[in-house]
């Protein structure tokens, strides 16, 4: 049997690695064989691009790109890790997928929805994910929680608010244009209730079975 694709998307200071580490210990107590990944990254391919796309250095970068980039690590972590996982019957869980693009390059920068969909495609072969949790919280809340942080600031991550309010914009659209795959999390919460919701939707899509 298949296995399962489960993708975590949000924005800026949304709270992806604290539900990430909490999903972790989810998945352990339930003995569920989970793979994970993140994007982009999570090939050696992946990551040296990782490195390349986020670097502060870069921020001549053409908008075109930056967006072939991401799919070129995109594909090659379908290839060598998703597409295997999947087939062997293992769930994955990844940081976030396709989705993003179509949020940052998308509705951060402008690229048309079309342009992405041809290189999702060629990328992923029609890959989706069975289910997308999405982080939601208002920009100025996920950008001040990021300061909190103290880390340096990557090269996207030092874009202004607006682009931020598109990225957020273009998430939701899809989250409305696919309700049965995404699950909106109201990130603002604490991140005990967030964990509790993102546990009853994996739990759902395992067939309601708890852990």
């Amino acid at each position: 049997m298949r296995g399962r694709l489960i993708s975590l998307e949000g924005g800026e200071g949304a709270g992806k690695s604290t539900l990430l580490a909490g999903l972790r210990e989810h998945f352990d107590r339930g003995g569920l064989d989970i793979v994970y990944a993140r994007e982009p990254g999570g090939t050696p391919v992946g990551e040296a691009i990782r490195t390349l796309v986020l670097d502060p250095a870069h921020r001549g970068m053409a908008v075109e790109t930056e967006l072939l980039l991401m799919f070129a690590a995109r594909a090659q972590l379908v290839r060598e890790v998703l597409r295997p996982a999947l087939a062997a019957g293992r769930w994955v869980l990844c940081d976030r997928f396709t989705d993003a693009s179509y949020a940052y390059q998308g509705g951060g920068r402008g690229v048309e929805p079309a342009r992405i969909a041809e290189l999702e495609y060629l990328a992923t072969g029609g890959l989706t994910p069975d289910l997308t949790l999405l982080l939601d919280l208002p920009v100025a809340h996920g950008r001040a929680r990021a300061s909190q942080r103290g880390d340096s600031s990557d090269r996207i991550e030092v874009e202004r608010d607006d682009f931020f309010e598109r990225v957020r914009a273009a998430y939701l659209a899809r989250a409305g244009a696919e309700p049965e795959r995404f699950r909106v999390l109201d990130a603002s919460r604490p991140a005990d209730e967030v964990l509790l919701d993102a546990r009853a939707a994996v739990d759902g899509l395992r067939g309601g079975v708890a852990t």
